[in-house]
């Protein structure tokens, strides 16, 4: 399957690298701190949303400020050792122009920064939380993106492993590669899902690039 675009927009956790023994790690110490039953804790989706979103859903208002603090400072500590690169990655973005390219998180600019400098990322493009008002699900993550790039949203393709993710860049008007990373296939809506990224090739085009999914 062959798929023509303008510019690849990347999730990067599960997507492009893993911290999930690190987030975790992280989030079960930082709700311990705070006295989150384990049910309270287990009923809130966290992956592919900001942690803004996530600690107001588990803590009175007048604490978010300081409970989204303390994540991102328990998380920056813990990124030596805990973020690896995820199948594929290194090969598909040694292929694609810094042009041509995004990362979009849900991560702070502070954590997403140090997260792709352990691993040896350096995106020309990052859209990170605090650019945004609305998080994924919301496409306005991804509409940034593309504006950045000076882009028309309907030519560029996203890559995410979350079913928020990929609801954000549906609802962006954009193309969508599901990876079953950290969810089972079923669990995602996209326009084709394979394993991970080494299932995907890119070619450099005058103007684009080429899409090729092997899976």
């Amino acid at each position: 399957m062959k798929i023509h675009a303008e510019a690849l927009l990347f999730d990067n956790d599960g997507t492009l690298v893993s911290s999930m023994e690190s987030v975790d790690r992280c989030w079960t110490l930082w709700a311990q701190e705070y006295g989150i039953t384990a049910e309270d804790f287990a009923r809130v989706e966290r992956h592919g949303r900001p942690a803004v979103e996530i600690a107001a859903d588990l803590v009175p208002a007048d604490m978010v400020p300081e409970a989204l603090a303390r994540i991102e400072q328990l998380e920056v500590e813990d990124v030596a050792g805990g973020v690896v690169l995820l199948p594929g990655t290194a090969e598909l973005l040694a292929q694609l122009p810094a042009d041509r390219w995004a990362v979009v998180t849900s991560a702070t600019r502070r954590l997403a920064e140090a997260r792709l400098e352990e691993v040896g990322i350096r995106p020309k493009y990052l859209i990170a939380a605090d650019d945004i008002k609305r998080g994924k699900p919301d496409p306005e993550p991804y509409l940034l993106g593309a504006r950045r790039l000076g882009l028309d949203p309907a030519r560029c393709v996203v890559f995410e492993d979350a079913p928020a993710g990929l609801t954000a860049g549906r609802a962006a008007g954009m193309r969508t590669v599901g990876l079953a990373t950290t969810h089972q296939r079923s669990e995602l809506v996209a326009d084709v899902v394979v394993r991970d990224l080494s299932a995907v090739s890119v070619q450099a085009t005058v103007g684009g690039v080429e899409i090729t999914v092997a899976d």
